[in-house]
């Protein structure tokens, strides 16, 4: 089997947050979280990284991250381009945001032909869990027996306002039954909620939850390519500005059709990510501490 490759969702733009904080620094010489994920995944195994980016922002990438890392790992890139759509579609005109995760996901067909663990750029998965995903790609998985890494909602929140977030359920033999997205899940007094209509209601702290960490091999693209052609034809019209189509959707529908399974693999790590500007001071913070525990070098490479 061909050793697995991390593919890293890079190319979002960060509207919530204001800025490309896909590589804003949040280690003491200017490390992005990125960077850390990257340094974890060749802990546990990983020799090949692949970026899903706009092709607009390679330069930016390259000088604040990918020139150094590619001393150490092998670096490719993949585009993300809007006008990259299935035939017998059009862009709309005046559109500026891309199509969502699972295009981003598509970008990579071609330069991606091994089993891969693919993650968002702006999240913190922890040590553990590129070890378990990378013990799964080098033994278990196979075409259409997949793996995601699922985190404790209470896990996964932060303080400065609601996430989405895919809500998982599995079976008693540790496989994905189904997968909801849900738009807005805050912390109220410590404690999950979630919006339904017009009304808050309570989610279980443990309640699993997709944090796009998931293990595939190259059969994925087949798989997605005619969930994101039905995507547009429903949703482009309606919606021609803003509509977008995730990985956890089209993992939950390939689930319910039973195109796929999906092992539930679990890590013992808390998760941690800057969704908005105000969660930098207490991802800074962690990561700081982090080094001073001996948990990572004060220089990564």
């Amino acid at each position: 089997m061909k050793k697995p490759t991390l593919v890293i969702l890079a190319a979002g733009m960060g509207s919530r947050y204001g800025g490309m904080k896909q590589i804003d620094g949040v280690g003491n010489h200017g490390e992005p979280i990125i960077e850390f994920s990257i340094y974890d995944a060749k802990e546990a195994g990983f020799e090949k990284v692949v970026l899903i980016i706009r092709k607009e922002h390679e330069e930016a990438f390259r000088k604040a991250l990918t020139d150094k890392v590619s001393q150490h790992m092998e670096v490719d890139f993949a585009y993300q381009d809007m006008q990259n759509i299935p035939e017998g579609f059009t862009v709309p005109e005046g559109r500026e945001k891309p199509w969502g995760t699972t295009h981003a996901l598509l970008a990579c067909k071609g330069v991606v032909n091994e089993p891969f663990a693919i993650i968002n750029a702006d999240d913190f998965y922890g040590k553990d869990a590129y070890k378990v995903i990378y013990n799964y790609l080098t033994t278990e998985v196979s075409d259409g027996n997949y793996a995601m890494v699922g985190y404790p909602c209470i896990n996964t929140l932060t303080e400065n306002g609601t996430v989405t977030r895919g809500i998982c359920e599995k079976d008693e033999n540790g496989y994905l039954t189904a997968i909801t997205e849900i738009q807005k899940i805050a912390l109220q007094d410590g404690k999950p909620v979630y919006l339904d209509g017009e009304e808050w209601k309570p989610l279980e702290d443990d309640t699993l939850v997709s944090m796009n960490f998931w293990g595939f091999t190259p059969k994925i693209f087949d798989d997605c390519e005619p969930i994101f052609a039905s995507f547009l034809e429903k949703n482009i019209d309606k919606n021609p500005m803003k509509c977008e189509h995730v990985i956890p959707t089209a993992i939950g529908d390939l689930v319910k059709d039973k195109k796929c399974s999906v092992k539930v693999l679990a890590s013992k790590d808390k998760w941690f990510g800057v969704t908005y500007r105000e969660d930098k001071p207490g991802v800074v913070e962690r990561i700081q501490k982090m080094k001073d525990d001996g948990i990572y070098p004060d220089q990564l490479w």
